[in-house]
């Protein structure tokens, strides 16, 4: 099995940044023009891009829309985009802008109903982005916990026609402290769909270790990798060749 690897570019303010946990005031600048840093990952040899725009999470709605259309156009990456979207309009919008694929993550707890609709207008084109602290279902831009179990969500998206999960353990979110394989794993094993693993990934060991778990959970299909890529603890070539 191959493994996809997803560079996030996280969009504050126009910039490229890393977060910690998730709180916006622990911003990392790592690249002043998030287009620049598609290209990069494109010329290094990843095959997709990981987008965010962080001010949407907060603001529940496209902020850094501008910044977004520069990565479309600068990258024949596929691009698969969260951050704010909270209405078929806004799906369908991006969409026909040029986005591989939409994530839809407060919205998927709150309105599940609109990724059903969604998943049905657009089948493989919708991920679920399922964001956890301790286990349970974190919302707009991770400030709020629900009462909502993470694979009792992912549970409720089988067989509508979503593309992914994506489970991001939020604690470990550009901390380097290794991806939480058991949670995710754990959940690959609930559900059919493609599971991609977010959150902590530190070095090269983390990708060999995923690779070691698809083995044994085969729609465990992947990792988003952020701060590790950043500063340099994990080699691009070294990570893409592992898978």
């Amino acid at each position: 099995m191959t493994l996809t690897l997803y560079p996030a570019i996280d969009v504050k303010d126009g910039a490229c940044v890393r977060l910690l946990r998730g709180e916006m005031d622990q911003a990392t600048v790592f690249e002043r023009t998030p287009a620049a840093q598609a290209a990069h990952w494109e010329a290094v040899g990843f095959t997709w891009l990981h987008v965010v725009d962080l001010n949407g999470a907060f603001a529940g709605k496209p902020v850094n829309g501008e910044a977004v259309r520069a990565i479309l156009a600068a990258t024949k990456n596929p691009v698969q985009l969260g951050g704010g979207i909270r209405s078929m309009a806004q799906v369908e919008a991006w969409l026909a802008e040029g986005v591989s694929r939409v994530i839809l993550g407060s919205v998927a707890a709150k309105d599940p109903a609109l990724v059903r609709a969604a998943a049905a207008s657009f089948p493989g084109r919708i991920v679920v982005g399922i964001d956890a602290r301790g286990g349970m279902v974190a919302t707009e831009g991770w400030a709020e916990t629900s009462d909502i179990a993470a694979a009792e969500l992912a549970m409720r998206f089988e067989d509508v026609g979503v593309a992914a999960i994506i489970y991001t353990d939020i604690a470990r979110d550009g901390m380097k402290t290794g991806l939480n394989l058991e949670e995710t794993m754990a959940l690959a094993r609930r559900v059919t769909l493609p599971v991609i693993a977010s959150g902590g990934v530190a070095g090269l060991d983390d990708v060999v270790r995923l690779k070691e778990a698809a083995s044994l959970v085969p729609n465990v299909a992947g990792t988003i990798i952020g701060r590790a890529l950043y500063d340099g603890s994990l080699d691009a070539a070294a990570a893409l060749a592992a898978c």
